[in-house]
Order: C-alpha cells, then sequence, then structure tokens
C-alpha cells in the first residue's frame, strides 16, 4: 500500500515548564516565526521550518520542531501583581482538587466539594470583613469619632466631631459608616471584575469537539472527559454567590450597627421595625447564598454552556439593592448617637475563625473516610492534603486581614498605646490573639526545618559513598563529590513536604482553636490578660504579642513590597508567575475570584494543534513536555480523540507527573489514570535526575514502570575533565534536559515506533496503533 509522502513527516512539539521561556531558546535558533496563537499564547516554528509539510522529503528521519509557549498566561502584564491578593482563594483552590482518589463513592464525593467551597465562602466574607474593620471601624467609627485621632488627619475633617461633640452633617456615626462602606464595597466590585474579565481572556477557550469512539469507554479519569476544561456554568454561579456574600457583609457591618442603637436608644418605632426587617433580610439572603454555593458543583461529562440566569443576575443585584437600603437607612438622622470602643468585630471574626474549623475538621473527616476505601502509602497526609491545604488558606486570609488591620491601626495611633486618652482602641482583640501565636509557629517550622536539615545530611553522606560508583574510574575529588552528593539530597527534601505542611496546618488549627478562646475568654489582648499571672507566663504573652505585632507587620510590608516590584519589574513578575504556574493550573471550582486557571486556555490549544496537524498530514506527533509543561500534555493528551491520541507518544523530562501531582492529586493522577494513559498513548518514555528537586519517575507498577521510564540520567554528564568535557560539566538538575544524549536517543526511538498507517489491533484488547509499532516497550 502507497502512501504520500506527507505522511512520513513528523512533529515535536515542545511545552515548556514554570517560568516560562523563549521560542529562540526552546528551538535553538533565534529567527523564529508563529504559526498559530496570539501574544498571550502561541506556537513558534524556527523560520526555515515555517513550510515544512509542503517539504516532507527535507525531514525525512527528523521531526518537525515547534513551540507553545504560554508563560504570558501567568507572567504577563503588570497588572498580574494584583493577583498576589488572591492567593488564600488560589490556595483553597487547589485543596478542592486534592482529594483522595474515590470508587464509586459518589455522596462523599460531593460532601468534600461542598466542604470547600464552603471554605472559599468564608475567605471571601474574612476578606471584606477585613476592609471593613479597617474603612468603617478603625477610621470611620473610632479615628473620626475621636477627636485627638482626626485632629491630625485633616482629609478626615469633614466626618469628625469637635472637642465638644459637634460636628457637620456626616459627623453621625451612620453615616460615616454608609459613606466608608464605599470602600468595601469597592473591593467586591473589584474582585467581580477581576473575576468576570480573567474568564474571558483566559478561560473561555472551546475544548475540542469531543465525540466519543463507540470502541472506547467513558473515560475513568476526569481530566479526559469532554467539559473538564470548561467550567462557565459553575464559575458564573459562584461569582454571583461570593459577590452578593461580599456585599451582604459590607451591609451586615453598617446595618446592624445602627439598628442596634436603634434598639437599645428608644427612639424612633420605624426604626426599630426598619432595623428588624434588614437583620430579617441579611439572614435570609446569607441563606439564599449557601445554598448557591452547596447546591450544584462541576458539571464534566459534557461541555456545560448553559447559565443559571437567574441567580448569576438577580442574586447580586439583589445584594447591592439591599446594601443601598441599608445605607439609607444608616443615614437617616439619629443626633444623639455616638461612636466609642469598637464596632463589633470580635464576634465577626470569631464567628469566621470558628466556621472554618469546624468545617476544615470535617473535611478532613470526609477526606479519610475516602482515603481508607482506596489506600495508596504514596498519597500525601494519607488523603489529608487537601484538608491541610484548606487550613493553610485559611491562615494565609487571617494573616492578611490581621496584618493589614494592625498596620493600619498602627499608623492612626502613632505611639500611643490602645485604649489609652486621645488614641483609638484599635483592632479587636481576636486579631491581636491570631498575630500572638506567630512566633510558636515559627518555633515549631523551625523544628521541622531542622529535623529535615538532619535528615538531608544524613542522606548526603549516604549519597556521598553512591558517588564513586557511579563514576568508576574518576580520580576522586572530595569538593565535586561534595557538591553532587548534596545536590541530590537537596532534591530529596521535596519529598518530605507533606510533612512540613502537615505538621504546620495541625500547629495552626491548635493555635488558632487557642486564640479563638483566649479572646473569647478574656475579651482582652494576650499581654493584657495574662497580668497577675505567673512572671514566666506574663513575659511569654507580652513578648508574644509584641513579636507578633511586628511580624505580621513586616509580613504586610514585604507583600506590598513584592507587589508593587511585581508590578514595574517584569523579571520579578516573572518570579512570581511560578507560584501561579503551580497554582492556577485547575480550574476554579472552590473559589471563583481565585487566579484564572490557564490550562483552560492551554490544554484546549494543545489539542486543537494536535488534532488539526494529524487530521491534515496524518503524520507522527512527539508531544514533548518539560517539567510543569508535562502536566499540561498529559492533561492534552487525555483530551484528544481515542484515534489521534493512538498516533501521539509522549516524552517527559524532569516531569512532577507522579512526584507531585500524583501524590498530591490523587484522584486525577494515580497510579490508575497514569497507568491508564501509558496505555492510551502510542508509547510514553520518561526521563528524571536524582538531582531534579521537582522531576521524578512516573512509577507505573508492573512492567509499565520500566516501559515508561527511563534509568536515572548522569548528573553531572562526567565527574572530572574528559575529551568529551575539557571544562567541569556542570551539574544541571532540573534543566537542560535536551543537553543529555539519553534525549536524543529516546526521542528517535519514540519516532521510529510511530509508524505511519492504517491502525491496527493491540493484544489483550488494547487500543489499536498504527501498523508498524513494535510492542509496548520502548527499552
Amino acid at each position: 500500500m502507497e502512501r504520500d509522502t506527507a505522511d512520513e513527516t513528523a512533529l515535536e512539539l515542545l511545552v515548556h515548564g514554570v517560568g516560562g521561556t523563549t521560542p529562540a531558546a526552546m528551538l535553538g535558533d533565534p529567527r523564529t516565526v508563529r504559526v498559530s496563537g496570539d501574544d498571550t499564547a502561541a506556537v513558534y516554528r524556527r523560520a526555515d521550518d515555517a513550510d515544512a509539510e509542503a517539504r516532507p522529503d527535507d525531514y525525512r528521519g527528523k521531526p518537525v520542531p515547534e513551540a507553545y509557549v504560554w508563560c504570558n498566561l501567568t507572567s504577563g502584564n503588570g497588572s498580574r501583581a494584583l493577583w498576589l491578593l488572591l492567593l488564600p482563594f488560589m490556595v483553597v483552590n487547589l485543596a478542592h482538587w486534592m482529594r483522595p482518589n474515590a470508587h464509586r463513592r459518589t455522596r462523599t464525593v460531593r460532601a468534600y466539594g461542598l466542604l470547600v467551597r464552603l471554605v472559599g465562602l468564608s475567605l471571601t466574607v474574612l476578606l471584606v470583613a477585613a476592609a471593613c474593620e479597617v474603612a468603617l471601624d478603625l477610621v470611620a467609627w473610632q479615628c473620626a469619632g475621636t477627636h485627638a485621632c482626626a485632629e491630625e488627619r485633616s482629609w478626615l475633617g469633614f466626618l469628625s466631631v469637635d472637642a465638644h461633640g459637634h460636628g457637620g452633617w456626616w459627623s453621625q456615626p451612620g453615616r460615616r459608616l454608609a459613606l466608608a462602606a464605599a470602600v468595601p464595597a469597592a473591593l467586591v466590585g473589584l474582585l467581580w471584575y477581576l473575576s468576570h474579565r480573567t474568564w474571558g481572556a483566559y478561560e473561555s477557550q472551546q475544548p475540542l469537539p469531543h465525540q466519543p469512539d463507540p470502541e472506547e469507554e467513558a473515560p475513568t479519569n476526569a481530566l479526559g472527559r469532554p467539559g473538564f476544561w470548561y467550567g462557565r456554568r459553575l464559575v458564573a454561579r459562584l461569582r454571583a454567590a461570593h459577590t452578593a456574600a461580599g456585599l451582604l457583609t459590607v451591609a451586615a457591618a453598617v446595618g446592624t450597627s445602627a439598628a442596634r442603637f436603634d434598639r437599645g436608644s428608644g427612639g424612633p418605632v420605624l426604626l426599630d421595625v426598619l432595623g428588624r426587617i434588614l437583620d430579617g433580610a441579611l439572614v435570609v439572603g446569607t441563606g439564599i447564598v449557601v445554598w448557591v454555593v452547596c447546591r450544584r458543583g462541576r458539571s464534566e461529562n459534557t461541555v456545560d454552556r448553559t447559565l443559571d440566569r437567574t441567580v448569576v443576575r438577580l442574586l447580586p443585584a439583589a445584594a447591592l439593592t439591599l446594601l443601598l437600603l441599608t445605607f439609607l437607612y444608616a443615614g437617616w438622622s439619629r443626633p444623639e448617637w455616638r461612636s466609642y470602643g469598637r464596632l463589633p468585630g470580635d464576634a465577626t471574626f470569631g464567628g469566621i475563625v470558628l466556621v472554618q474549623g469546624a468545617v476544615v475538621v470535617a473535611l478532613a473527616v470526609v477526606a479519610h473516610a475516602i482515603h481508607r476505601r482506596a489506600r495508596d502509602s504514596r498519597v500525601a497526609l494519607r488523603g489529608l492534603g487537601g484538608p491541610a491545604t484548606a487550613m493553610l488558606a485559611c491562615a494565609l486570609g487571617g494573616v492578611m486581614s490581621g496584618g493589614v488591620s494592625q498596620r493600619v491601626a498602627d499608623w492612626l495611633d502613632g505611639s500611643g498605646t490602645p485604649g489609652a486618652d486621645g488614641t483609638i482602641e484599635g483592632p479587636p482583640v481576636l486579631l491581636s490573639w491570631q498575630a500572638s501565636v506567630i512566633p510558636p509557629l515559627l518555633i515549631v517550622v523551625a523544628v521541622v526545618c531542622a529535623v529535615l536539615a538532619q535528615r538531608t545530611i544524613r542522606l548526603k553522606r549516604r549519597e556521598t559513598a553512591t558517588v564513586a560508583t557511579d563514576y568508576p574510574g574518576e580520580p576522586e575529588d572530595a569538593a565535586r563529590t561534595s557538591a553532587i552528593a548534596g545536590t541530590r539530597a537537596r532534591a530529596a527534601l521535596t519529598d518530605q513536604a507533606p510533612m512540613i505542611i502537615g505538621a504546620v496546618s495541625t500547629v495552626t488549627l491548635l493555635l488558632g482553636a487557642g486564640a479563638l478562646t483566649g479572646a473569647w475568654a478574656t475579651h482582652q489582648v494576650p499581654g493584657q490578660a495574662a497580668l497577675g499571672t505567673y512572671d514566666i507566663v506574663e513575659g511569654a504573652a507580652q513578648t508574644a504579642q509584641a513579636m507578633g505585632s511586628w511580624l505580621i507587620g513586616l509580613g504586610f510590608i514585604l507583600f506590598v513590597t513584592w507587589g508593587r516590584r511585581a508590578y514595574r519589574d517584569a523579571s520579578a513578575r516573572r518570579t512570581i508567575g511560578i507560584l501561579w504556574d503551580v497554582g492556577t493550573f485547575w480550574p476554579r471550582a472552590a473559589h471563583p475570584f481565585a487566579p484564572p486557571c490557564y490550562a483552560e486556555r492551554a490544554v484546549p490549544d494543545l489539542t486543537w494543534r494536535m488534532a488539526t496537524w494529524t487530521r491534515a498530514t496524518g503524520g507522527r506527533l512527539v508531544l514533548s513536555g518539560h517539567s510543569q509543561g508535562s502536566v499540561l500534555a498529559a492533561a492534552a493528551a487525555w483530551q484528544l480523540h481515542p484515534t489521534v491520541r493512538r498516533r501521539v507518544a509522549l516524552l517527559t523530562y524532569g516531569s512532577p507527573l507522579e512526584r507531585l501531582y500524583g501524590r498530591w492529586f490523587p484522584a486525577h493522577f494515580g497510579p490508575a489514570a497514569l497507568g491508564a494513559l501509558h496505555r492510551q498513548v502510542d508509547c510514553w518514555r520518561n526521563l528524571h535526575r536524582t538531582t531534579d528537586p521537582i522531576g521524578g519517575p512516573v512509577r507505573l507498577p508492573g512492567e509499565d514502570g520500566p516501559q515508561v521510564d527511563h534509568p536515572a540520567l548522569k548528573d553531572p554528564l562526567a565527574y572530572g575533565r574528559t575529551e568529551q568535557h575539557p571544562l567541569p560539566a556542570p551539574i544541571l538538575g532540573h534543566s537542560d534536559y535536551q543537553a543529555d544524549p539519553v534525549f536524543a536517543e529516546e526521542r528517535a526511538r519514540l519516532l521510529a515506533r510511530l509508524r505511519p498507517g492504517v491502525p491496527g489491533p493491540r493484544p489483550d484488547g488494547e487500543p489499536a496503533a498504527p501498523q508498524g509499532s513494535s510492542g509496548k516497550s520502548s527499552s
């Protein structure tokens, strides 16, 4: 049977990893052209290869290289610096995808997703409550209501009262609160805008039309389902609910204060009735928001383009209407009303912390129940990685909200002591308790780091003996051996991440419970609560309070400095982009205000490119992914039609598919999922090094393991100076896998396996492969 010469053409589609790179660096040629895509993400070729399909004879025995560059999805313009504010939302979204692998436990899986969404909702309320604490309590209520504080700040003059308690129209507390509420309301609007705009820029890409093969079973892995990378319905629904929750939080901060005064002042009955109606409307609105969040999760079996328009449109509009009515109610004249002390923030923040702790504990129970049915020794924290990560998201939210409140209070207070004459009371007591637990938490972190350092030293000693066997016949060089062994030992620290995260999250939960108990039991900051106790207790409490306040202030300053630098400096923005490369791979399933999922653009890009190229040329294709690019490559391969997937070879290197994703996201990258991927593509080869802190072997069970994993590459390539390496060879670690001769050998072996032709049957009922392919082994 004759074949067109175009059928012999092979394509190598390169996908880079974290941090990004340039097309010239990926293709090894400064002259590149864009063949598809835009300024955000695109496919490039060398200029000499632009018309490769028209010259197939020039590419016999070698592939046409293409580079898919997606780094601008995570580190583009300066607005990405604003994403630092969304860090807790990103972390809780990761917790959603860390669910243990479940077999026929639909209700438990739904309960897991529901609990994570509730944690995400609490984080939105916490962020908006922190903005209300600063704008309403510290500025409008305390400082503007204290003559000495407002006198030093002329911009508060129209809100303040004089020494005799007299002021202008805006000086009444209700009106001050209504005006200041514009700040947290604007924050909610900004979050809504960012979520809506980034959806159109990143996640609105249409996935490849997926027509199921009659001979193919329904995909067991969710990553292969048609609607996995298109979550418009859920994101829009959650965005409406979280926007409404934020607006209701602002309305509660303004309206309940006025309603409390009306109930206790003996004022007009009409205002008292309106206040009670307002409180009832807030309760009903809260119930509706919680119902909307709990009602629906992700739909992945089909591309769901339907929107819940009633929820998406009416819920935020109703919350905004209620907020405006609250402003009118609070702005009603109440000449007798005076602001003193604090707004009731302790109860608000305490309630949020209590709810978060209870939901995280419930999440841990559900995760343990799922993991118990399908135990896997490689899963991080025995299936509790999701609850631990959710706890860290709550801690991040608490630190960020507490840091802002503490810094603003210190700025308004000057050098005064909170509560003294002429000064403000400061933020809620609970925030001081939360800041005070930071020093003991850091002590725990230091202890864990010391244990890991000791383990690393012991591992380095063992690796020192191994280096000599890896480079036989080389003259011994103690410094060179120490450098290689040290690099290997430090690379192994990645496998200890569950220990760090588990310890930190557990201690955070316990210390948070202690801070909440102390704040509610004493109603005083730790230093004052410890007065009159043992000297050691009093000293420790005062030290923890002072150090905590200083540390949280330092963290806030570093956070602002980092964000400002990222806004101005592209290199710093690219460094922050590495964080987003890892954290925003997954769709927004738990929090709509999380940074956008770049994979909802990148995966359709790759699948469309592979499908259209194979359809047009009938050629062979090697999907070559480095680091995070290997994760995108695997996700794109799962989305391909079976007939296309069987014509694809997968080459991964420096890949975190098992080491990070398989351990932390077992439901989607566990052994069963990766084993199925190995059987569905034509062939797969994985390269790794012991010096690589990110990549590692795939570790498929049985005979599949050696077929996929190449033995660990030698790094460095030469111990000392040789004819091939007259200068000392560098220790490459996670970078430059293509410089290793094994890379070219394995790529050529994969291309040799991908013989074009009519697909033929595989033994044992395996998916068909093109005729001419050898067995599955590529060793």
